[in-house]
């Protein structure tokens, strides 16, 4: 993959997750008010998941991964991809507050939404391209099934 084509990917998986994450935190803000709040921010990750998903879906990685396994396939591997996103960004706070001894807010801040979301996004990225939107064989994208009415991809130069 070129620089300039990974960059493109790694600009749309970031625009993709910037509006995932206004969706998480505003739905949580919104909902734990009537609702207890580990069921909002429950609610609010689901639906920051559910963008990610059709974002990247139909942005970044439109045309990969179409004959790598099914929908559901999919969107299973991509919340276990999300799950593990959280749980790094957990273990960094409690790595932090519990084995370093901070405690305040600051700490928590940088610990969780700082150091922990970093890795969480890295990790997010790589497991995305990896295991939900796979690169087929041969090192181009997957090709779409016929009939799907999906564009192609191009051949690589020099290809047979």
């Amino acid at each position: 993959m070129r620089a300039r084509e990974f960059g493109a990917e790694l600009g749309g998986f970031a625009v993709v997750g910037l509006c995932a994450y206004l969706t998480d935190v505003g739905l949580f803000l919104w909902l734990r008010g009537p609702l207890d709040p580990m069921a909002a921010k429950a609610l609010s990750f689901v639906a920051g998941c559910a963008v990610a998903y059709t974002g990247n879906a139909c942005g970044p990685y439109r045309m990969r991964g179409r004959a790598a396994g099914g929908r559901l396939r999919r969107v299973v591997v991509f919340v276990l991809v999300n799950l593990a996103g959280a749980a790094v960004q957990l273990a960094c706070l409690g790595i932090s507050r519990h084995g370093l001894g901070l405690t305040s807010a600051r700490a928590d801040l940088v610990a969780g939404a700082g150091v922990g979301m970093a890795l969480a996004t890295a990790l997010r990225f790589w497991g995305t391209r990896t295991f939900v939107f796979r690169v087929g064989r041969g090192g181009g994208a997957a090709r779409a099934p016929a009939g799907d009415g999906a564009e192609a991809n191009a051949r690589a130069p020099g290809a047979t």
